[in-house]
């Protein structure tokens, strides 16, 4: 093989690499999980007059176990269904099958 074509995988394998790093699934799920465990403790300390406020309903503590819950459905679709980039053949012909013949008119 030639050296452009270990470049070429080297740099397929960086791609795939970045695609799974920046996967939003991961960002949004840690920040739902980081922010649930905040709201969850506010929630279980949450004094008498805090309660009373919210007609004695532990809004905190039920908001907090509801972004827990969803930020590790988030970690979890990530994990089970991770981000495949696509195979150079597959954008290569993509991109030429689409051109002129599925414009569907007629001369």
């Amino acid at each position: 093989m030639s050296d452009y074509q270990h470049e070429v995988e080297e740099l397929e394998r960086k791609s795939a690499t970045a695609a799974r790093l920046f996967d939003v699934r991961r960002i949004i799920g840690g920040l739902f999980v980081v922010y649930g465990v905040i709201v969850t403790i506010a929630g279980i300390t949450a004094s008498d007059a805090d309660l009373k406020k919210a007609q004695d309903i532990n809004i905190n503590l039920w908001t907090g176990l509801g972004m827990l819950a969803l930020g590790l459905f988030f970690l979890a679709w990530m994990k089970l269904r991770p981000v495949v980039a696509p195979a150079p053949e597959e954008t290569g012909a993509a991109a030429g099958g689409t051109s002129g013949s599925a414009s569907g008119t007629t001369d």
